[in-house]
């Protein structure tokens, strides 16, 4: 199953990468988003530290929902999926693969720039390093969330509409925990607190969402 896993996540990165355009989308996107605000908001210090938490996550929630059309849209369409589901290792954890090679390709680079993004803000050295950690935990959960969705509305027409209603409710306390421990760290209470309860929803992400997008992917090709 090891070399099953590993397979498929050096698959899906390879293919990612001959299809650069859709990760520069996701990445532009990002970083459109997070530099208009302070240019709409202006250069005013306090504001920018106060939005600054809530502007970034809700960024990289968006982008990191782009890229989830295309988790398994691609092999749907040219019946690789189809083949996946008769294989004899265990879907869950082609599933688990493929949410890997995404967040590689979608979540890390996020993570890897929103450091960079948050000097704009005026970030603390310290709040900065915690947007970096809850970002590190909280964007695998995102493209696991995602996962579900993604399989629930495969192959239905506006499916992109349809995962955006399914997985946003879903990514709310993704956000409020991510969001919340820049807000305590910047306001000096600490937000160790915020991150393992975001390091929670992770686990419980792991241990879920892999079984939940194999069974739906089974009810979405029969």
């Amino acid at each position: 199953m090891w070399r099953v896993f590993l397979a498929v996540v050096r698959r899906d990165v390879l293919l990612a990468f001959r299809r650069r355009s859709d990760v520069l989308t996701t990445l532009f996107f990002f970083v459109m988003v997070t530099t208009l605000f302070p240019l709409g908001v202006g250069p005013e210090r306090d504001l920018l530290r106060t939005m600054a938490p809530g502007i970034l996550w809700v960024s990289a929630l968006l982008a990191a929902m782009l890229s989830l059309g295309r988790l398994f849209a691609l092999d749907f369409a040219d019946g690789t999926l189809e083949q996946m589901l008769l294989s004899p290792e265990p879907l869950s954890v082609i599933v688990a693969g493929k949410v890997l090679a995404h967040w590689l390709v979608s979540g890390l680079p996020l993570v890897l720039l929103a450091p960079l993004l948050a000097l704009q803000f005026d970030l603390s050295l310290e709040a900065i390093e915690v947007l970096a950690g809850g970002l590190l935990l909280g964007t695998p959960a995102l493209s696991l969330i995602g996962a579900i969705g993604a399989a629930l509305t495969l192959g239905l027409r506006g499916g992109g509409v349809l995962v955006a209603l399914l997985v946003l409710p879903l990514y709310i306390p993704v956000l409020i925990f991510g969001a919340g421990a820049v807000g305590a760290q910047s306001s000096g209470l600490g937000g160790m607190a915020h991150l393992q309860l975001l390091a929670g929803v992770l686990a419980a992400s792991l241990a879920l969402a892999p079984w939940a997008t194999a069974a739906a992917l089974r009810v979405a090709l029969d």
